[in-house]
């Protein structure tokens, strides 16, 4: 079994920047692709970005690109969410989540973490 935990929310003012991190415990997540969704409240998760166990592919959201990294530390067992320019509509509960394939699809995911809030204010 896997267990992810998020760290590294709070609260940063608009056009502030913020990392996020995940750590994996349990199994290795070494040789699973890693996503981050968000969820802000009265509204369904979406997908934020997601890498392959190798690193060689990434995925993110179109509204996301260049604001937002996606990287992991496979022997640490880690995965990270840098966030920049974040706006007041990026406020939401950020999780991140492990499945076999990389995919934007909240329901390919086998494991999530119990999310961590950030906060942006304007």
């Amino acid at each position: 079994q896997v267990q992810l935990v998020e760290s590294g929310g709070g609260l940063v003012q608009a056009g502030g920047s913020l990392s996020v991190s995940c750590a994996a415990s349990g199994r290795t997540v070494a040789n699973y692709a890693m996503g981050w969704f968000r969820q802000a409240p009265g509204k369904d998760r979406e997908f934020v970005a997601a890498m392959s166990w190798n690193e060689r592919n990434t995925n993110y959201a179109d509204s996301l690109k260049g604001r937002f990294t996606i990287s992991r530390d496979r022997p640490m067992n880690t995965v990270y969410l840098q966030m920049n320019s974040l706006q007041p509509e990026d406020t939401a509960v950020y999780y991140c989540a492990g499945a076999t394939k990389i995919d934007s699809v909240p329901s390919s995911y086998d494991y999530w973490g119990q999310g961590t809030q950030v906060t942006v204010s304007s």
